[in-house]
């Protein structure tokens, strides 16, 4: 079954859009963040931990499972759901992000074909075309696959941004006619870095291609502003049908993930929650909170006082932090529950904000708050 969308209601001021998505996992209500589990898992956490802090879809890496463990095994496990254990929806990212970011000593040679690189891991020489991450993808049995592009720099020429987009649109066509699991949905992938006219013409003719759904990339780089990457949001949403999903990828900090729906996202994935909470940091709605600061010492409180998760109802800062001190692991994994659930039911706020048309209050209010 391919993934359906459903729209259930519109703020009345802003473009931010409440809806649920069905695929063969299970549904899900949108806005939605995605945990990342890079490594068919989500760094420190079990399934059952990320069903219980309401994770509905988490999102796995080609590139990763390509090389480790490879896909021809997870395809033998049965697909990436029975591998992992995880029975909910999970989306596959095509790889791209990956190659571009963490090829050996970052060279790379684009070509029409796709790109060679030298592994991360041990030096060894690759290629990935779109047809490839097609194929590990359809291995992998992901609800939701990415097509291939190629993720340019955030300080790109317009004029690379032009060639490169069009090499992207010519690896989507090529990975849609490779691709072939009946079971599985397809997404586009909008680029064009912040210019008006390259985002209009990559999203209009993304969407001729008619993928399943479409996601917006060449945000949440290394050097990019955040004015830029709203103008990227705003210059390509028009542009994209109402009756599929958009997902905004790589964005995960609580205000962008707030200023992605008010511009009708419907989707988001980060590493942040768990990357950060491994620092021993934790999201709160007053801010960040570090928890090495000697301050929190003699802490006695939970990390947020309205917080639902585990992490909130069971220990408290000063244990945390000593926690950190001593490098135990289960600070990590009680900080990522924290940080995980702190951005879902984030969420699910604004879809409440929305059904009540107060958006654009409910980001004034957080905002106040977060940078006090």
């Amino acid at each position: 079954m391919k993934i359906k969308y459903e729209l259930l209601k519109t703020d009345n001021n802003c473009k931010a859009r409440h809806g649920i998505i069905y695929t063969n996992h299970g549904s899900f209500h949108t806005p939605m963040f995605m945990p990342v589990g890079t490594l068919a898992n989500v760094k420190t956490l079990t399934p059952e931990m990320l069903k219980d802090i309401s994770s509905a879809i988490i999102l796995s890496n080609t590139y990763h499972l390509w090389l480790r463990p490879g896909e021809d095994i997870v395809n033998k496990a049965g697909g990436l759901h029975k591998f992992m254990n995880y029975d909910g929806p999970i989306l596959t990212d095509s790889g791209g992000f990956q190659v571009f970011s963490l090829a050996k000593n970052k060279k790379k040679d684009i070509t029409e074909e796709g790109v060679k690189f030298k592994s991360h891991i041990d030096g060894t020489n690759l290629l990935l075309t779109p047809e490839k991450s097609i194929e590990i993808q359809n291995k992998l049995d992901s609800d939701i696959a990415m097509s291939f592009d190629e993720c340019p720099p955030a300080s790109a020429s317009y004029d690379y941004l032009k060639n490169s987009l069009e090499r992207t649109l010519r690896w989507a066509k090529r990975g849609k006619d490779a691709f072939n699991n009946d079971n599985q949905s397809l997404f586009g992938i909008v680029q064009g870095g912040p210019y008006e006219d390259l985002r209009k013409y990559s999203a209009t003719e993304t969407v001729k291609l008619d993928f399943d759904g479409y996601s917006i990339g060449g945000v949440a780089n290394d050097g990019e502003s955040k004015e830029d990457m709203y103008k990227a949001v705003d210059y390509s949403i028009p542009y994209l049908p109402t009756d599929k999903p958009r997902y905004l990828m790589g964005v995960g900090e609580p205000i962008d993930i707030i200023e992605g729906v008010i511009r009708g996202i419907d989707m988001f994935d980060c590493v942040l929650p768990t990357r950060i909470a491994r620092h021993g940091v934790a999201f709160t709605k007053y801010g960040k909170l570090h928890l090495r600061n000697a301050k929190f010492k003699e802490d006695f409180t939970p990390l947020q006082e309205e917080c639902d998760c585990y992490t909130c109802n069971h220990y408290t800062k000063a244990y945390i932090r000593h926690l950190l001190v001593c490098n135990e692991s289960l600070a990590g994994t009680l900080l990522s529950i924290h940080n995980i659930r702190f951005l879902i039911k984030l969420t699910e706020d604004l879809r409440e904000a929305i059904d009540n048309n107060k958006v654009l209050e409910f980001k004034e209010e957080f905002i106040k708050n977060y940078r006090n």
